[in-house]
C-alpha cells in the first residue's frame, strides 16, 4: 500500500484496464478487513455521462468493483448525492451507474435521502449523512476538472456529496472554501482515485471536456489535491481551500516531499474532438502525434495565461507530439519529444503549472 505521502499516476485509454494496473501496484486489500464495508463516492454531480467532462467514469468504477471483489472484499455499496437542482436517481441512471448495480449486485445509497447528524469542528458544525460514517472504508473517486467558484474540483470538494442538500446551500452562503476544508477534518477518505481522463476545463457542469488520460491514486486528500491544482495550471494558493486543509490538519500540501511515481508513460491517442473553449486553444498549438496527457497540460497552461490577460501576448505556436522527437526548430516546444527545440518546457508530460511558469518568462 503507499503511504500517506504517496501518488501513483497510469496513463492510458482504457480507464477499466487503468484502475485494475493501478490496484495491484498499491494493494489497497492489505488495509481493508474481509468484513469491511466499502464505500464508493464517485462524482455524479448532475446527470451527465462521464464524455461531457462532468462525471466519474463508470469503467474505473466498475474495475475497482472487480478488484475489490476479486480480492475477496464484496460488502460494497456505491453512494452519492448529486447536487441541489438534480436528483441522485436520475444521475445514477444516465451516468450508468444503475446498469454497475445490477452487473455487480453493489447497492446505490442516494445521500440526497439519507438522514443525517450534525457534527462540530473547531466551532464550525456541519451536517453529515448517516450512511457515510457508517462506511469503514471510504474510497473517493473525484472528477479531475475546472470549477467556476473554486478553479478546481478534485479530492477536497468530492466530500460535499457526503452532506445533505441543505447543508451544500449553506456552504455556499459559507463561500465553499472554508466548509470544504472542514468537512475533511469530519470525513477520513482511505483512498483517493482521480478520475482524469476527461474532466472539464473549467465548468464543473461538463462541456468542454479536456482528455488528460490518466488515474491518480494517493491517500492524503490535501496532497491529491495540491498535485492536481498543478496539473490544471494553478498555484496551491489560488485554491483557498488547499493551505486551510492543510492548516486544519486535514494533510498535506508538502509536493516537495511527496512520494510521487509514474507507472508508465502515455501513448493513448486523443478521442475526443475538442469542442467550446477547448477548439478556440488549440489554434495555439501545433500537434504532431502528440499523447492526451501531454496536448491536455498545454490546453489547461493556455486557460490559465488567458485568465491572467497574458495570452493575447503569446505571439508564437505551442508545438508538440511525437512528430517533433529529434527535430531541432525554433519554436516553443512542449513536452520531452520536443527537447531538441532552443526554447522547452520539459516532461512527459509537463505540468500545466510549469507551462504557464515558462511562457510567462518569455511573454
Amino acid at each position: 500500500m503507499i503511504g500517506k505521502n504517496g501518488i501513483r499516476i497510469i496513463y492510458g485509454d482504457n480507464p477499466k484496464e487503468m484502475v485494475i494496473e493501478l490496484l495491484e501496484a498499491i494493494k489497497p486489500e492489505e488495509e481493508i478487513d474481509k468484513n469491511a464495508l466499502v464505500g464508493i463516492k464517485p462524482n455524479l454531480v448532475l446527470a451527465k455521462p462521464s464524455s461531457s467532462g462532468a462525471t466519474t467514469t463508470p469503467e474505473i468504477v466498475a474495475g475497482l468493483i472487480e478488484y475489490l471483489k476479486s480480492k475477496g472484499r464484496h460488502r460494497i455499496a456505491i453512494m452519492e448525492g448529486s447536487w441541489v437542482g438534480d436528483r441522485t436517481s436520475q444521475a445514477f441512471k444516465v451516468c450508468g451507474y444503475e446498469a454497475l448495480s445490477r452487473k455487480y449486485n453493489v447497492p446505490l445509497i442516494d445521500l440526497q435521502k439519507d438522514k443525517y447528524k450534525a457534527y462540530e469542528i473547531n466551532g464550525l458544525k456541519i451536517n453529515i449523512c448517516d450512511y457515510v460514517t457508517k462506511v469503514d472504508y471510504l474510497i473517493n473517486i473525484p472528477v479531475l476538472k475546472g470549477h467556476c467558484q473554486t478553479n478546481i474540483t478534485c479530492a477536497l470538494k468530492n466530500m460535499k456529496g457526503c452532506i445533505p442538500n441543505s447543508e451544500k446551500r449553506k456552504f455556499h452562503t459559507m463561500g465553499l472554501h472554508k466548509p470544504i476544508a472542514y468537512l475533511n477534518r469530519l470525513i477520513k477518505q482511505s483512498l483517493i482515485i482521480v478520475d482524469g481522463m476527461n474532466g472539464d476545463l473549467n465548468f464543473e457542469e461538463g462541456g468542454n471536456p479536456v482528455q488528460m488520460n490518466r488515474i491518480i491514486a494517493g491517500k492524503d486528500p490535501v496532497l491529491v489535491d495540491a498535485y492536481a491544482a498543478h496539473l490544471m495550471g494553478f498555484g496551491i494558493e489560488e485554491i483557498s481551500y488547499i493551505p486551510m486543509a492543510e492548516a486544519i490538519g486535514a494533510g498535506t500540501a508538502d509536493l516537495a516531499n511527496a512520494d510521487i511515481v509514474e507507472l508508465n508513460k502515455d501513448s493513448g491517442t486523443r478521442k475526443l474532438a475538442p469542442s467550446g473553449r477547448v477548439q478556440q486553444l488549440s489554434r495555439h498549438i501545433v500537434e504532431d502525434s502528440a499523447c492526451s496527457a501531454c496536448y491536455g497540460s498545454a490546453i489547461y497552461g493556455l486557460e490559465r495565461l488567458y485568465e491572467k490577460g497574458l495570452l493575447n501576448r503569446l505571439k508564437e505556436k505551442l508545438y508538440i507530439g511525437q512528430g517533433f522527437k529529434e527535430k531541432r526548430f525554433d519554436g516553443i516546444g512542449i513536452g520531452t519529444c520536443t527537447s531538441g527545440f532552443d526554447r522547452c518546457v520539459k516532461g512527459c508530460p509537463p505540468k500545466a503549472r510549469d507551462i504557464v511558469e515558462y511562457l510567462e518568462g518569455l511573454i
